[in-house]
């Protein structure tokens, strides 16, 4: 049998030939495209500004970045979420403080956020994971109530909408990723959207080498050349490539979310009289854009199903390690696990189905008759 992956990209000849038509142009980057992606996906949103990158970790650091808090400042975040998040944030030298997770959502907590927040604390980082919004009016109090920046991981949730808003205009800034496991592919790629001018002025001075081409900005001259380089930026571009392949993937957000929405409601309905399995929980204020399908194993070995749905070609997954778990945390940022059983608890027993648009609604049905056998050959 045909390895069933756990995600991967849509991809088809409107796609194809997009990416064909820029190939025959005169740009291949800092062309018009990357222009054109951006107000599509601020169409979609419904924010004033979106600063495409090459990844959404470039997207995480630059974001970051144009925070300019002090060395030193700490961040409330989630550790269960891809490294990236908790790395983005170490590039600043900011320091990460984890507050535990909800087990409904595998989002943070908001109670566990007003316990980690101190004099030191500048922002909050949360990430919407596997593509369900988070307590976003409480965070957004709780930022309120301190003064902190609120900063939005949506990697997993272009397509979710949190009480009848897209998400992407919600915090001071979100973070998109467009990796071919997202619900929109450009290859590599991520976005930083915000509603702030000013903002989104330092934003894309970041992505480009800190450069300013506007020649009023030196005091030296006036020559139509000059250009000036005035904060220490990243090579993070996107090319016109990737932008026309997402013009084209952007199109389609809305109908990869209801095939994903579909897709996840037959799971739902064929796993939910089985014995040892909880199903992912969905809040009535939002719109999930399911990037990720996770169940929770009771009373079983989660690792033995695991390795069984593997060697049957079944391309599961786990998200995620937490992030404390990593050596480079452990040595630079140790943690005491038992701060966060709820986080631990579910690290202990979640497991990552495959999902994604093009799967068939036959291969779900193999894949949950395949998950029954190795719960009957091993509880």
């Amino acid at each position: 049998m045909q390895q069933i992956p756990y995600g991967r990209q849509s991809i088809d000849e409107d796609d194809i030939r997009a990416v064909n038509e820029v190939l025959n142009s005169d740009w291949l980057t800092t062309g018009p495209k990357v222009d054109e992606f951006e107000r599509s996906i601020c169409n979609y949103c419904g924010c004033q500004h979106a600063i495409a990158v090459n990844s959404g970790t470039s997207a995480l650091d630059i974001a970051i970045q144009s925070l300019e808090l002090p060395k030193g400042t700490e961040v409330v975040t989630t550790p269960f979420t891809f490294a990236a998040t908790s790395n983005a944030l170490l590039y600043n030298g900011l320091v990460p403080i984890y507050a535990d997770i909800s087990k409904d959502t595998r989002n943070i907590d908001p109670k566990d956020i007003r316990k980690k927040i101190t004099n030191k604390t500048g922002a909050i980082l949360f990430v919407d994971f596997a593509g369900q919004p988070c307590d976003i009016t409480e965070i957004q109090k709780i930022c309120c109530e301190y003064d902190l920046f609120i900063i939005e991981d949506a990697c997993h949730a272009l397509g979710a909408a949190y009480q009848g808003k897209k998400i992407g205009s919600l915090a001071d800034m979100t973070i998109f990723s467009f990796h071919p496991v997202k619900l929109i592919t450009t290859g590599e790629g991520g976005m930083v959207t915000t509603n702030d001018s000013n903002r989104a002025d330092s934003l894309r001075l970041l992505r480009s080498h800190g450069i300013d081409k506007t020649a009023h900005h030196l005091s030296d001259t006036s020559a139509p050349w000059a250009y000036d380089m005035v904060t220490l930026g990243r090579n993070y571009r996107m090319t016109d490539i990737q932008a026309a392949l997402g013009i084209s993937q952007a199109k389609k957000i809305d109908a990869f979310v209801q095939k994903r929405t579909k897709l996840s409601q037959l799971y739902n309905e064929l796993l939910q009289d089985i014995p040892h399995i909880e199903l992912p929980v969905t809040l009535e204020n939002v719109t999930h854009a399911w990037h990720l399908y996770t169940i929770f194993l009771k009373g079983i070995k989660r690792d033995t199903v695991f390795s069984y749905l593997k060697s049957h070609n079944i391309g599961v997954n786990l998200h995620y390690i937490p992030t404390y778990h990593f050596s480079y945390y452990k040595k630079h940022h140790s943690q005491d696990f038992s701060l966060f059983p709820v986080t631990e608890d579910v690290f202990n027993r979640i497991l990552t189905l495959p999902l994604y648009s093009e799967l068939k609604e036959v291969d779900v049905h193999l894949i949950v008759d395949t998950l029954k056998k190795a719960i009957q050959q091993i509880s």
